[in-house]
């Protein structure tokens, strides 16, 4: 007389641990903004009314790394905010992910010199690449969907071995 009645024949729901966590992973994932050039301005339309990255569980761009488990990097790194941004990665929440916007933060763009980092995974541990100059609110919003995708594929033994090697 009690749940019972409530649910009908509804049966029994049951999915792996793994799974509902993953699940739960990609649904709140909260971005950091991390604008370093023109790239930030085609992050900040992905995050507008037309594209509303809001249905992806990114309800706001946080300012915060205490508060946030996606860093997005936008634009250029020069050697002189790499420090930075290393601190900024390392008191991130774990787990946490990195995406690099714009061809600037993946491998230099057109910035071949001593000034600037050829790519942020000389810096950070890069999930996700984004290409174009700049690129589209839709081309982030598919290296979102892929990050999805490789977050929903991770196991427990996964993240495990991944800390490890992180620490």
């Amino acid at each position: 007389m009690g749940i019972e009645t409530k649910l009908g024949d509804m049966g029994v729901v049951t999915t792996k641990l793994e799974d509902l966590v993953n699940w739960s992973r990609t649904n709140a994932m909260w971005p950091m903004l991390f604008g370093l050039a023109c790239c930030a301005i085609e992050m900040m339309a992905a995050q507008a009314s037309n594209y509303d990255m809001s249905r992806f569980g990114m309800e706001l761009m946080r300012a915060s790394p205490r508060q946030s488990d996606l860093m997005i990097v936008a634009g250029r790194l020069s050697k002189k905010m790499g420090p930075v941004i290393r601190r900024l990665y390392d008191q991130m929440p774990e787990p946490k992910w990195v995406i690099a916007m714009g061809d600037c933060a993946s491998c230099g763009g057109v910035f071949n010199n001593y000034a600037i980092f050829q790519g942020v995974d000389e810096v950070l541990p890069v999930d996700v690449y984004v290409a174009g100059c700049p690129p589209r609110p839709e081309a982030l919003i598919h290296g979102v969907m892929t990050l999805y995708e490789k977050v929903n594929s991770e196991t427990f033994k996964g993240y495990a071995e991944k800390y490890k090697q992180v620490k």
